[in-house]
């Protein structure tokens, strides 16, 4: 007779409770048990010790008789040091499902053709302005440069004065206009009413 120590439900709708019991693994899962060796209460928090409760001398015994542990028994057992702990690797656990991995390779394509597409604007912006620095040859521009030195060198000394005068004339109509801004006016005395 194959023997297991495994849980077997209790309690009501939604408010589970189990027995960790010995029992025959050709019986149902909450039928017909050989001995009861503990419960699991899985409503409580983790920390509490009445979460889990077990016989450890009776559940030796029933190992040494040949019963298996379940994986959530064993898992007990290895919390409260009877068992080895086993190590336990599911890969494909963490991996997403077939819908949720295209949604992420869709979401992947779609930020990489965004990336390309802003690479491109940002290339396409940096030859506009290479464009723009090539369109005006250096010729045009030391062009300019002699214009404008030939300009003030042709430049005699009486348009520098007249220069001079015209600023000088503006500067007292600029002063004037400051020295009758409404700071400088003595303040009008309150009403009485």
């Amino acid at each position: 007779m194959a023997m297991k120590i495994r849980l077997a439900r209790g309690g009501t709708k939604k408010r589970p409770f189990y027995r960790i019991v010995a029992a025959d693994s050709r019986m149902p899962r909450d039928g017909r048990f050989i001995e009861k060796l503990g419960t699991y209460n899985p409503l409580l928090p983790k920390e509490s010790a009445e979460r889990v409760k077990m016989s450890l001398e009776r559940i030796k015994y029933w190992m040494d008789q040949g019963a298996r542990p379940t994986d959530r028994v064993s898992r007990f057992l290895e919390a409260a040091g009877v068992l080895d702990r086993k190590e336990r690797s599911n890969p494909k656990k963490a991996r997403p499902r077939k819908k949720a991995q295209e949604r992420a390779e869709a979401a992947a394509a779609s930020e990489a053709s965004d990336a390309a597409a802003s690479q491109d604007a940002q290339g396409e912006d940096v030859k506009a302005e290479d464009v723009t620095v090539n369109e005006t040859p250096k010729a045009k521009i030391e062009e300019a440069a002699t214009k404008d030195s030939e300009e003030s060198t042709q430049a005699g000394p009486e348009d520098t004065q007249d220069a001079a005068q015209a600023e000088t004339k503006d500067a007292p109509d600029t002063a004037s206009a400051d020295t009758a801004s409404p700071e400088t006016e003595a303040p009008e005395e309150p009403k009485s009413g």
